[in-house]
């Protein structure tokens, strides 16, 4: 008979009565890092050293109030009748689909009022978005969630993955392994992050790096929400996330043709606006008048 390991404990440590899991630390870790890689090229594209963190501090919050709402509304039969637990976010509930069109419409209002292009900063925090979702679905691994279908071990462990992974696939409740989506994604991901970084470097139109996340991503999500067994519905078997991620794909390949073929004068990734240029002379000139 297999010798089957607990489950990790999803709780890293307790603070009186209050615990911190391993899930809320991994995704701040995730914004943290996301955030440094940023910050890094927006710095090195001409934006404000401040900018970034600015955003943030309002897209962050945005971006877990959506991600909640999106969640919260695909499950409305359930907190209709239960609205005392609609805010009940500690819980579990949360959709990534949510957090990134409450990112997005964010950054886009932020950069509009800050007179900045939304299509050069969305282009920059591409990477950093991969970057927050790779370290993000090992949040679901210790909450020993978002997982597929059930599976062997030999199947796991011909996978060639670690043996504690494959110990954390094995589920009580269910009394069975399962597929590791949440592996398959984050490693999915990996290969995005290589090929967005590497577009910079191709110097591709504006816009097109973003797009490109959007349609990377979302190819590697539809396949595996297919795997998974919590999925969210729209009506019947129709899974919210394929759709979205269909809708996103076609939206971001019609993007980048449209712009390819009607769009002048060109506006490359690395390109400086003019705005920028203006206003670093105008610092250089100030600073010289202190001097």
């Amino acid at each position: 008979m297999e010798q089957v390991l607990l489950a990790i404990n999803p709780v890293a440590f307790s603070l009186g009565s209050i615990e911190v899991r391993w899930y809320g630390i991994l995704i701040a870790l995730g914004i943290v890092l996301a955030y440094f890689v940023g910050q890094r090229e927006a710095v090195k594209r001409g934006l404000p050293e401040d900018f970034l963190a600015d955003m943030l501090i309002w897209a962050i919050p945005i971006s877990i109030i959506s991600a909640r709402i999106y969640y919260v509304s695909m499950k409305w039969e359930y907190y209709g009748a239960n609205p005392e637990k609609i805010i009940q976010i500690w819980n579990g509930g949360i959709a990534i689909h949510g957090a990134l069109i409450g990112a997005v419409i964010t950054a886009y209002i932020f950069c509009k009022k800050k007179g900045f292009s939304f299509l050069k900063v969305a282009d920059i925090l591409a990477p950093s978005l991969l970057i927050g979702q790779i370290i993000g679905r090992w949040g679901n691994f210790m909450n020993q969630e978002a997982y597929g279908g059930p599976v062997s071990r030999e199947f796991l462990e011909n996978l060639m993955i670690p043996n504690w992974i494959i110990e954390q696939m094995y589920v009580q409740d269910l009394g069975t392994y399962v597929h590791p989506t949440f592996l398959y994604e984050s490693m999915w991901n990996v290969i995005g992050l290589i090929i967005l970084l590497s577009f910079r470097k191709v110097n591709l139109h504006r816009g097109e790096i973003f797009f490109s996340y959007m349609i990377w991503y979302s190819i590697g999500r539809f396949y595996i929400e297919g795997m998974r067994t919590d999925s969210l519905y729209l009506i019947g078997e129709l899974r919210s996330a394929q759709v979205v991620s269909i809708l996103a794909i076609v939206f971001g390949i019609i993007f980048i043709v449209y712009r390819r073929m009607k769009v002048r004068p060109v506006v490359r990734y690395l390109d400086v606006e003019k705005n920028t240029n203006h206003n670093t002379k105008k610092n250089v000139k100030n600073k010289g008048k202190k001097k």
